[in-house]
């Protein structure tokens, strides 16, 4: 019997499937600061976004439509967040300028202090740190605290209302990525990425670089591969880059 080739993923759904196909296999690592290590199996990764998924439907009515702004920098929380919103068919928006807030339905945010919220949006409090159970400071009036509410929701996917794939996937404040186009501009950042590589990608501490990295991100997953994402830290020079790369058998470089 002839072996064929896995069918290409074509939505988020599909790609969250493919992480089940091995389920042990790292899919997501991540170097943060002061030595911060998580790594997530294809299982484990699939567990979160459920999770959060469900949290979104059943307690925000996510849908396709529904603005959900991800005020976050990138980090594999924030991939987690945006996976489970476009499983939703919601839009992420990676915009926190006063305009975006107005529109937004919901924010997820690790920094509402900082923020002039809309009374209007339902608020999510992340707190970064991998070991937390909880935001250490004052939520805002009737806020979520993800670290505490995420890990109460089911490990499947319930409901999920269908998606619309003339929706906004993916809103940066110019030229929106609908949900059709989604993978396709995905594929894009990763065309020298061979399929099934475990790459690595050296990320900005900056907001602005998300969209990029959730674009990346998707990409090599979709295409069969695991991610390192390595976050800056001071002092920093090549070699620590390459001692990550060596230590996690790194094969391809974002």
């Amino acid at each position: 019997m002839p072996v064929t080739s896995p069918r290409p993923a074509a939505t988020v759904a599909d790609v969250l499937a493919g992480l089940l196909t091995e389920p042990g296999r790292p899919r997501l690592t991540w170097y943060g600061t002061a030595g911060e290590r998580v790594e997530l199996s294809g299982a484990v990764l699939d567990n979160w976004v459920s999770k959060t998924t469900n949290l979104l439907v059943e307690e925000l009515d996510a849908e396709p439509g529904t603005r959900v702004l991800l005020d976050l920098p990138p980090h594999w929380r924030t991939l987690l967040w945006a996976l489970a919103a476009w499983r939703t068919g919601a839009t992420v928006v990676t915009d926190a300028t006063p305009g975006a807030l107005a529109s937004a339905d919901v924010v997820v945010t690790d920094r509402p202090d900082d923020l002039d919220l809309p009374r209007s949006a339902a608020v999510v409090v992340v707190t970064l740190p991998a070991l937390a159970r909880r935001y250490d400071g004052t939520l805002p009036p009737d806020a979520l605290d993800a670290a505490a509410s995420v890990m109460t929701y089911g490990d499947v996917i319930g409901w999920v209302p269908a998606t619309d794939p003339g929706a906004d996937a993916l809103d940066v404040g110019t030229d929106p990525v609908p949900h059709a186009g989604l993978l396709a501009a995905a594929a894009g950042t990763v065309t020298a990425v061979p399929a099934g590589s475990r790459a690595l990608l050296e990320v900005s501490a900056a907001r602005t670089a998300t969209p990029v990295v959730l674009l990346t991100a998707l990409g090599v997953l979709a295409d069969g591969g695991s991610l390192v994402l390595l976050h800056p830290e001071p002092g920093d020079t090549p070699a620590r880059s390459e001692r990550v790369a060596e230590t996690e058998r790194v094969t391809a470089t974002v």
